[in-house]
């Protein structure tokens, strides 16, 4: 196998399955209508409904869907070998990933920016809407401590990472201020911002710019450290779940996609420049528990691989930025595929791009090990890739971390802000105090912080990973229940679903039991509660996804006989 082919097929399924099949949905089934007032028009706050332009909304719609997913999980989930992980990335971006991403913009459109709490209440049951929200607080709480732990300790601990993230967040501000106050040209925003962002990313290479990072860590010693940042981090998430989305989210979210799109078009031109095959040393298949040398088995191949690859083949989390973020963006309906649909793709091509990192960058098993087998892999990677087109490895390596950070930083602080939404949903009545923006918020970073803090990361990344790909599955039944009250053609997104469902719930269950059993106060006694907590959630996550199921299909069941005696099917 050759590093082009891979690429090669990576185009072919972008090219087929947004040209050809995705387009075919758009046209036939939801046919969209630019005459028609979007939510974003129709109730223009400046906070959430905000129209913006398709070509700003698309990097900002890439960067809230596109985190460590789809770079950490193809890296971890190649212990399997190379072969089962891009045929995943591939296929199930193909008939999956791009349908849940599209259709929930295009459900959050047509149905006035509703949540998917409020859409689950009217589509499925009443007591829907409740176990919906308790299921999309559980999941959000994991994606925090997923990325927060490799954030707080792995990243920000970089001495060349801190001062170019904190360049990047501030030209992120500059770009909202220049855009929506000064009227600013979008080309001259974009321009100013993005080149001082990467004049910040290499003033952070500078020894003494390192040396002064380095200074704060030795003094903290590792534990402290790993502290200090990851509430850090969790201070940016607070900014990010209160200010207006134009204020920090959509904008920073866009500088960051340049700096992110330009590494994947420079890695990209640097891999056809070397145009690499695959090792011997790194096999096709390595075995069915995802085992190699030190570093432990993930699971079965299936479920846990499906899950492994959290993002860059489908993501739960994309459902939510799609119908409660950018369905409330969006200026005409006609943009809905290329901005959902479009992104989705652009994300799968970096999955692969972070296949290629740990295979052919790191170029056997034994040096995808010693470079640790997640996140470290696609910055060393990157730099590998970068530097045939001349980037030094010296700036390549720092610009991948960089790359990582912002990532991961750009989800996380709408995470907190959808979570601070979601309790507000869910008990704001009953405590009126969780409505205050700043309550929920911190609530959020609160619970976070001891996820962070106790957490064993492996089993909370596979946790996070069933979890995400089972609100997948939820988003694929609220979408199929949407089709079906419509009258439309509904089987292109109801079988995803079975399929998502079932694997998920598998995988689920065998972390929730990993979990359980690892259980041992005497070894540890943070350990032992993060255990406990991640059993727990795995537990609630189940018990909650098996009622929406089985409401859901009822609800299938009672719109097809309507339908069968000529009934309306719905609103």
């Amino acid at each position: 196998m050759n590093a082009i082919l891979t690429l090669v097929l990576a185009a072919a399924a972008i090219g087929i399955g947004y040209g050809v099949y995705a387009k075919s949905i758009d046209r036939k089934i939801i046919q969209p209508d630019d005459t028609k007032t979007t939510p974003a028009k129709m109730y223009m706050d400046g906070v959430d409904f905000t129209p913006a332009n398709r070509n700003v909304l698309f990097g900002y719609q890439f960067k809230s869907v596109a985190a460590l997913g789809p770079i950490v999980g193809p890296i971890v989930a190649v212990r399997y070998g190379w072969l089962p992980a891009l045929l995943w990335i591939l296929l199930g971006t193909f008939f999956i990933g791009w349908v849940q991403d599209y259709s929930s913009i295009i459900v959050g459109v047509r149905e006035e920016g509703q949540t998917f709490g409020a859409l689950s209440y009217r589509l499925i049951s009443p007591r829907a809407r409740n176990i919906l929200l308790i299921f999309i607080y559980c999941y959000l709480w994991l994606i925090m401590g997923a990325f927060g732990k490799i954030v707080g300790y792995d990243l920000m601990g970089n001495p060349a990472v801190p001062l170019g993230v904190i360049l990047v967040i501030l030209l992120g501000i500059l770009a909202g201020q220049m855009t929506y106050k000064w009227k600013q040209d979008i080309i001259l925003t974009t321009v100013v911002t993005v080149v001082g962002a990467f004049i910040g990313i290499w003033l952070g290479t500078l020894p003494a710019v390192q040396n002064i990072f380095t200074g704060i860590n030795t003094a903290l010693g590792e534990t402290g450290s790993n502290i200090f940042w990851s509430v850090v981090t969790l201070i940016l998430c607070y900014f990010g779940a209160v200010l207006p989305i134009w204020r920090w989210a959509q904008p920073i979210n866009y500088v960051a996609f340049w700096i992110v799109f330009l590494g994947i078009l420079g890695g990209t031109i640097g891999l056809l420049i070397w145009h690499p095959s695959f090792s011997a040393d790194f096999p096709a298949f390595t075995n069915f528990n995802g085992q190699i040398g030190e570093l432990p088995g993930l699971g079965p191949l299936w479920p846990v691989l499906f899950v492994t690859i959290a993002c860059g083949a489908i993501s739960g989390w994309h459902s939510l930025v799609s119908s409660s973020g950018t369905a409330r963006q969006l200026e005409k309906e006609g943009d809905a595929l290329f901005v959902g649909g479009g992104a989705m793709f652009l994300e799968m091509f970096l999955a692969v791009l972070s296949l290629l990192a740990a295979v052919v960058g790191a170029g056997s098993l034994a040096q995808y090990m010693e470079w640790g087998g997640r996140a470290g892999v696609f910055s060393n990677g990157l730099a590998v890739f970068l530097s045939h087109i001349g980037v030094p490895e010296t700036f390549g390596q720092p610009y991948g971390a960089v790359f990582l950070t912002l990532m991961a930083l750009t989800i996380m602080y709408l995470v907190v802000r959808f979570m601070r939404v979601a309790s507000a949903e869910f008990l704001g009545d009953r405590i009126a105090v969780l409505r205050n923006v700043h309550v929920g918020s911190l609530v959020a970073l609160v619970l976070s912080g001891i996820l962070i803090w106790t957490g064993f990361w492996s089993r909370i990344w596979v946790l996070f990973g069933g979890a995400n790909q089972l609100m997948a599955s939820l988003a694929l039944l609220i979408i199929t229940l949407w089709l079906v009250s419509k009258g439309k053609n509904y089987w292109w997104s109801f079988i995803p679903f079975i399929f998502m469902f079932v694997t998920t719930i598998g995988a689920l269950g065998i972390t929730g039991y990993k979990s359980f059993t690892a259980v041992d106060f005497a070894a540890g006694a943070a350990a032992a509660v993060g255990n406990i907590i991640a059993g727990g959630l795995a537990v609630v996550l189940i018990v909650c996804a098996l009622i929406l199921a089985v409401d859901g299909v009822r609800a299938i069941v009672r719109a097809a006989r309507r339908e069968e005696v000529g009934a309306p099917a719905g609103r």
